[in-house]
């Protein structure tokens, strides 16, 4: 009987070895398959700080009414505390309250808002003089060269000229580009520059 069970097993054996050999290489090979990929490198966009300091440098802030703070500023803000019983100017406010009382009362004193950008830098009464002691201006920058005494070789023309041949009549309206469209998109400069679609050809 033993003799029988081990030809048995002897002839049995090579094919049961390569299923189960099989069923381990399919199972590797599906497992491969399926196995999730890395996800691709992207590439960094640009970050919040980078529009922060795109703001900064334009140097204007055109929604805001320019601002120069009065002699006696610090004085009234002194007494705007005291009449909220804050004593101390580095101390934080104690409620969001106070803080809303305190600066309504430099709002409507100054005309001078702080704006929400501002709002969770402006944490004790020292940040509040520091606020109101900056002048803020308004001016575009190119508006302010007009009172800047320029060197001399250097010249700005503020009021620049945009041809048209309807208007520019000297070389009978012929233009140095002669297939380039001059298009105003600005809604400021819209009324005050006409848009120009050239004659183009082809070739």
């Amino acid at each position: 009987m033993a003799t029988i069970l081990r030809n048995g097993y002897r002839a049995v054996k090579p094919d049961f070895c390569a299923q189960s050999y099989f069923i381990r290489y399919a199972s590797s090979n599906r497992i491969k398959e399926f196995r999730p990929r890395k996800p691709k490198p992207q590439e960094k966009g640009p970050r919040i700080d980078s529009f922060g300091t795109s703001l900064e440098n334009k140097g204007y802030l055109r929604p805001y009414k320019p601002y120069d703070p009065p002699s006696d500023f610090r004085s009234k803000i002194e007494e705007f505390a005291a009449s909220l019983n804050i004593s101390q100017s580095n101390s934080e406010f104690e409620s969001k309250t106070i803080k809303y009382e305190f600066l309504n009362k430099c709002f409507e004193e100054f005309k001078h808002i702080v704006p929400n950008s501002k709002m969770h830098e402006i944490k004790t009464v020292a940040d509040v003089i520091q606020f109101y002691q900056t002048p803020l201006s308004t001016t575009v920058p190119l508006d302010a060269l007009k009172t800047v005494e320029l060197p001399e070789n250097l010249h700005v023309q503020y009021d620049y000229h945009r041809f048209h041949p309807d208007t520019d009549t000297m070389f009978g309206g012929q233009t140095a580009f002669p297939k380039s469209h001059t298009i105003v998109t600005g809604l400021k400069y819209k009324d005050k520059y006409r848009s120009l679609k050239a004659k183009t050809s082809w070739p």
